[in-house]
Order: C-alpha cells, then sequence, then structure tokens
C-alpha cells in the first residue's frame, strides 16, 4: 500500500501528494518529522535500527521519527512517530526544520523535542536497541558508531539552535 505524502517545494509549500517511494526514487522534496526524546536529568534517548529495516538498518540515531503524511502537520507527525515507535504520547515542541540533502533522498526535515517520563515500549520493528545519554556521550559515541548521517547534521543544528 502506497505512504502517501506531500510533495513540497524549495520552500516548504505543497504542490501535491505522491507515493514516498516515488519521492525518494526521484529525489523530490517531501517532509519528515523527527523528534529527540530526553528524559528529566537531560539524556538523549539513542536507539539503534533493526537490521532488517529497509531504511538506515543497523545503524544508530538520536532521533525517532519518519515521513509526514499528506495533510498532516509535522508536529502531528512527530506526536503519532513517538506513540508507534516509542509507545508514548507526549506533544513534541518543535525546534527547527531546515531542508536535509540526505543521504536517500533530499527532504524538509523538522526537529522536534520532548521529555518523557516514565517507561518506553519501544517497537522491536523500529528499535532494536536504546539506551538514554548524556550530551557528551551522545557526541562522542555519534563519531564511534555507524550513525544515521542525516542524524548527524541534524544534532550539529541542534545544538546550534538550543
Amino acid at each position: 500500500m502506497p505512504e502517501l505524502v506531500d510533495r513540497v517545494d524549495a520552500h516548504d509549500r505543497v504542490i501535491g501528494v505522491v507515493d514516498r517511494a516515488e519521492a525518494i526514487r526521484n529525489a523530490w522534496l517531501h517532509r519528515v518529522a523527527t523528534t529527540a526524546v530526553r528524559d528529566r536529568r537531560g539524556h538523549f534517548l539513542v536507539h539503534r535500527r533493526p537490521a532488517t529495516v529497509s531504511r538506515f538498518p543497523g545503524q544508530y540515531n538520536w532521533l525517532l521519527g519518519g515521513a509526514v503524511g499528506a495533510g498532516e502537520s509535522y508536529r502531528d507527525a512527530a506526536e503519532r512517530e513517538l506513540t508507534e515507535e516509542l509507545g508514548v504520547r507526549v506533544v513534541p515542541r518543535p525546534v527547527l526544520t531546515f531542508l536535509c540533502r540526505g543521504e536517500i533522498s533530499p527532504y524538509w526535515l523538522a526537529v522536534h523535542e520532548a521529555v518523557v517520563d516514565g517507561p518506553v515500549a519501544p517497537d522491536p520493528g523500529e528499535v532494536d536497541w536504546y539506551d538514554w545519554l548524556p550530551a557528551a556521550a551522545l557526541r562522542e559515541v555519534m563519531d564511534a558508531w555507524p550513525f544515521v548521517a542525516d542524524g548527524r547534521e541534524a544534532f550539529r543544528r541542534y545544538e546550534h539552535e538550543r
């Protein structure tokens, strides 16, 4: 079943609705919403993607998220993805949006943040392993572990924005 997304222009304005696979294949701009999840101590949730997923298998990331569906807002998509991937219901706060050239395809990337108290229940189809790391440790492992390249770029921008 196709995953419909808004095709957008260089100014993030909707110009049509397309299948996400087609957007990636043709390098058409679309939207992706992600969230940096932190605990009350300020530690980031860092996770490894399963080896069986189609995008970035076995790689680490500090962001959770995915494609923004056609007609969906960045914030609604970020909230939906947190529920699907982490099993938590929380309203994320927008931090920044930028045009990411992307390892697979270009897209507009919205980075949100959310503080999560209590247990998480990661979807094993999306999260193979996770831990909570302070920012300094996250910076270290980002250079030592196979991290999603787009996540590295987003982290630099996130730190600059904050």
